[in-house]
């Protein structure tokens, strides 16, 4: 787990592979762990894009997202119920 400043994030070591095809272009794969697709509510045949941050960074963009079921809002304390 790696912590940023006044959040933390979910980190999942992956490793890359690299599958070798006699005929054709090499392709390589991440694959992304249960947790991170549960968490996030993929689904199977799900179109996604990758974006290159910079050498160290990628970017997984969902094309289509549903709405979210919750609203995440902060609450001050006058908000509160008794």
């Amino acid at each position: 787990m790696t912590r940023q400043k006044g959040g933390v994030l979910m980190g999942y070591p992956t490793k890359l592979q690299m599958i070798c095809r006699k005929n054709g272009p090499d392709q390589y794969f991440v694959n992304l762990p249960t947790a991170v697709a549960q968490a996030m509510d993929f689904e199977k045949g799900e179109i996604v894009e990758w974006y290159i941050e910079d050498k160290a960074n990628m970017v997984l963009h969902r094309t289509d997202v549903a709405p979210s079921p919750v609203t995440v809002g902060k609450k001050n304390g006058s908000d509160r119920s008794p």
